[in-house]
């Protein structure tokens, strides 16, 4: 089943996104980039708001692979006592590394790899990923210019990330720039979730803000009625 993830920024549009019932409330500043990050005062008092009624995830910001950076990162987000830490594997750098560094970590909160769909990853590092006790893995984008997912990535392609991670058991989750047009060509891949941002908000601008009724018509196209 394709969940609803919804990026917001604030409190503001948080607790829109929790009254409009979405599945994840992912918290992001996306003025800072693909996965700018939220401070870790906003996390927490988001998270204590939120009070368990809705799974949280939350970014920790366009951080240089660099194993001890995007440790201390990870551990300072999940300490404000998010469900999700989202961890974005960023071009360059010693993937391994990281992802051996963080394996501390994983035995006590649930973390996200989050690959670029349009910087070519290398989607075999699914197979460390599990090794190394991770609870999921998403495809986004980084450069928000070039289009949505469906646009940098063939459909195959697509199909075949979310098959390896189904093999694998990680939660799995389809992102970057979607549209509501691209739902129906990723619905049959049934990945965990979806995330929007963009077309959540006003005039479709990810920066903006989330708008009631831009939400309401993704989560039409996602949650067809039934007949």
């Amino acid at each position: 089943m394709n969940k609803l993830l919804a990026s917001v920024k604030n409190w503001d549009e948080a607790h829109i996104a929790f009254e409009a019932q979405v599945d994840i409330i992912d918290l992001k500043q996306p003025d800072l980039g693909a996965l700018g990050a939220l401070d870790t005062e906003t996390l927490s008092d988001i998270v204590k708001k939120i009070d368990f009624r809705c799974p949280v995830s939350a970014t920790i910001g366009d951080l240089p692979m660099v194993a001890d950076t995007i440790f201390n990162a990870t551990h300072a987000t999940a300490k404000t006592g998010v469900d999700f830490v989202k961890i974005g594997f960023f071009p360059e750098g010693n993937w391994l590394g990281v992802i051996e560094k963080l394996q501390k970590l994983t035995s006590k909160y649930q973390l996200i790899a989050v690959l670029f769909a349009d910087e070519n990853p290398d989607i075999s590092i699914i197979s460390a990923l599990k090794a190394h006790g991770f609870a999921g893995v998403m495809l986004d984008t980084m450069n928000k210019q070039k289009g949505s997912l469906v646009q940098v990535m063939p459909l195959e392609a697509i199909h075949a990330f979310v098959t390896l991670a189904k093999k694998h058991h990680l939660i799995c989750g389809l992102a970057g720039s979607l549209r509501a047009e691209d739902i129906a060509a990723l619905l049959p891949f049934e990945a965990n979730y979806l995330g929007f941002r963009g077309a959540l908000c006003a005039d479709h601008r990810r920066t903006q803000n989330l708008s009631l009724n831009a939400l309401n018509q993704i989560k039409a196209r996602l949650r067809p009625a039934k007949k």
